[in-house]
């Protein structure tokens, strides 16, 4: 009888290696080199992952039966990130990331894009671009200042097209002078 209570206390955990995941089942390889079909894959609320073959299984056999498990831990440290205590950090196995990092900094990192599908961003600071700005839409300022708040600087030029005012004054192509006639000074515009 305690043979037989020890045998399935030793059946109650096993590790292994993940031959297939699934978005709800496991496919493992235990250490005794037995295969394991049907393993219920349970994810922590609010976040979802797909670990690659290889990985490391962690799972629970509720009575030490074999034929019914479930995966408590589904892990990888060939792709994991290197933190410091207290940091936390999502990452896949192509270098994509976010670390939260120690000193209230997150970086994030994509090899092509961020995409934010919001009707509103916004930001309570700050926002420096390290590359092109691209606006499609309308943009509204308080004003376009250069560093320390000087005068702006556009290096390049501008293509307008539409109404464009300077200091409340219409100076695209359809604006008017005081004065029209040939051979006078330029006025100032309307």
């Amino acid at each position: 009888m305690i043979h037989q209570v020890w045998t399935r206390l030793q059946l109650l955990f096993a590790q292994g290696v993940g031959l297939m995941i699934g978005a709800d089942k496991v496919q493992a390889r235990v250490l005794d080199e037995e295969p394991l079909h049907n393993i219920i894959r349970v994810e922590p609320y609010g976040y979802s992952y797909r670990p690659k073959p290889g990985c490391q299984t962690y799972l629970l056999f509720p009575n030490g039966d074999r034929s019914y498990g479930v995966a408590i831990v589904v892990g990888d440290k060939r792709y994991q990130m290197k933190l410091e205590e207290g940091e936390v950090g999502i990452h896949d196995d192509e270098e994509n990331w976010v670390h939260i990092k120690r000193g209230g900094i997150v970086e994030a990192k994509a090899a092509t894009k961020v995409i934010a599908d919001t009707p509103l961003f916004e930001t309570t600071g700050n926002a420096k671009i390290g590359g092109d700005l691209v606006v499609k839409g309308k943009t509204n300022s308080n004003g376009y200042f250069g560093p320390d708040g000087g005068v702006a600087k556009m290096q390049g030029g501008a293509a307008v097209s539409g109404e464009f005012k300077v200091n409340g004054k219409n100076v695209d192509d359809n604006h008017t002078h005081t004065t029209n006639a040939q051979g006078a000074p330029t006025s100032g515009v309307n």
